[in-house]
């Protein structure tokens, strides 16, 4: 028997060379989304990636909320993302985290650069910041407070948590290199001040780490082996980096295992679909759709509302693989995606979206009798329903036409078709309006011809 070849992506080829050269013994996955909105398709592609390589691996999968920004952060939204994530089906087993549990670990963490002479306090406002940092050409200037002695910096940032200064009056920065190729790395800021109420900490700190200082402290401190991110973050990489040497290899809690080690990929677009949380939160507030749920819309709240199964929306992602390269999938896969999950698992219902009326001349007025319709023709074991037949019956309009083209097998004066589960008719006649519509269809049916199906069929 020859060797089945499987097919692994990238991040399981990378996954496995960890492995193999002995520096991950167990594989530690997590999801951390900001609170700052319901969860979209392409939030869907990395709650199942993250889920299915902790599966694959026999590892763990943590569930983790980002809510390092007060500003935008609801537990409305804390709620709802957990929902669609146990809705998805991927299972965290009660590793629930918040980036919060760690904010007194992430203070130590920038107290201990400082003393290191590794960040400092500038007393900059964010646009001096970014003309200080210069271009993707020009080098960066030295931030003028970077001379600032260890034990002033100490001071000041003291203060700084204490609420002694306003919003933006003061922010630390990381010592890094202000001449980098990677702007990123330009002495990024790590620390704000903002006087805001946090959903879990309440009014306990007025300072706030930035993103890219907390993410690798969280990652570190819940042991997290390998942290799958989006290709955005590719060139955030270096800083992910240098804040695990600097401060997070120190709070992994088993020192056996490798450092956490960021892995990016292509981000999931769908075309002629509205998919940025940005842009459909901005949709919500400004009343255009009807909730964070409207069916038009691609959040997964809206996905699961229209009818979308967890099994649908998985192997949407699988078809859809893991790649470095940005791709766009056109709408109508997704489509296809709910169409193959369920044309075996539920009856499959009649629908006339644009009625014409047909009358059965022949047929005995005021009768109705009931027919057996298969509810799936594939699936046998989901059962038959009754439906009416009578005189009136109504057909949609495509399925009727005047004066139809060569190997066109529907209703049309002179044809004979059967009615799906019913009788053979012949149309004889029919009526238009003023405007020259077809109101209204003439048939006679043969009444020996009850039950069976044919392939000229009208449905």
């Amino acid at each position: 028997m020859e060797n089945e070849t499987v097919s692994k992506n990238f991040i399981e080829q990378m996954i496995d060379k960890d492995i193999e050269e002995g520096h991950c013994k167990e594989v530690h996955t997590r999801f951390p989304p900001e609170p700052n909105g319901y969860l979209h398709i392409g939030h869907a592609k990395s709650i199942l990636l993250n889920y299915g390589l902790a599966q694959k691996y026999g590892g763990k999968f943590n569930l983790r909320f980002d809510d390092t920004n007060p500003t935008k952060e609801k537990t409305e939204f804390v709620e709802a993302i957990q929902s669609d994530i146990e809705w998805l089906g991927a299972d965290w087993e009660g590793r629930l985290f918040f980036a919060s549990d760690y904010f007194d670990q992430m203070y130590e963490g920038a107290v201990k650069l400082i003393k290191k002479g590794k960040a400092y306090v500038s007393d900059l406002s964010a646009e001096q910041i970014r003309e200080y940092r210069g271009t993707l050409t020009e080098p960066g200037k030295e931030d003028p407070y970077s001379t600032r002695s260890v034990e002033e910096n100490l001071a000041l940032f003291e203060d700084m948590k204490n609420g002694k200064f306003a919003d933006g009056e003061k922010v630390l920065r990381a010592r890094i290199d202000m001449a980098s190729s990677n702007i990123n790395m330009r002495d990024p800021v790590i620390y704000r001040v903002a006087h805001m109420t946090h959903h879990r900490t309440g009014d306990k700190w007025c300072i706030y780490p930035m993103y890219d200082y907390a993410h690798p402290i969280e990652d570190a401190i819940e042991g997290i082996t390998h942290s799958i991110c989006t290709l955005e973050f590719e060139d955030h990489r270096p800083l992910y980096n240098w804040v695990v040497e600097e401060v997070g290899k120190d709070m992994i809690p088993n020192k056996d295992e490798m450092p956490p080690r960021q892995i990016e990929f292509a981000k999931l677009y769908l075309t002629n679909v509205v998919t940025g949380k940005r842009y459909i939160k901005r949709l919500v507030e400004e009343g255009i759709v009807d909730g964070w749920d409207d069916p038009r819309l691609v959040s997964i709240a809206a996905l699961r509302r229209r009818g979308f199964t967890p099994e649908s929306i998985k192997m949407f992602v699988d078809l859809c693989g893991i790649s470095k390269a940005n791709s766009s999938v056109d709408y109508a896969m997704l489509e296809y995606c709910i169409r193959e999950d369920l044309k075996l698992k539920k009856p499959r219902m009649m629908a006339i979206l644009d009625p014409v009326k047909v009358v059965i001349d022949n047929y005995p007025e005021g009768q109705i009798e009931y027919l057996d319709v298969v509810n799936n023709l594939e699936n046998e074991e989901l059962g038959s329903r009754k439906v009416p037949f009578g005189r009136e019956i109504y057909i949609d309009r495509e399925d009727f036409m005047e004066e139809p083209p060569k190997k066109y097998f529907r209703m049309f004066p002179g044809n004979e078709v059967r009615l799906m589960n019913a009788y053979f008719v012949t149309c004889n006649s029919f009526v238009k309006d003023e405007n020259g519509k077809v109101t209204e269809i003439h048939c006679t049916y043969d009444p020996a011809s009850r039950g069976g199906n044919s392939p000229d069929d009208v449905r």
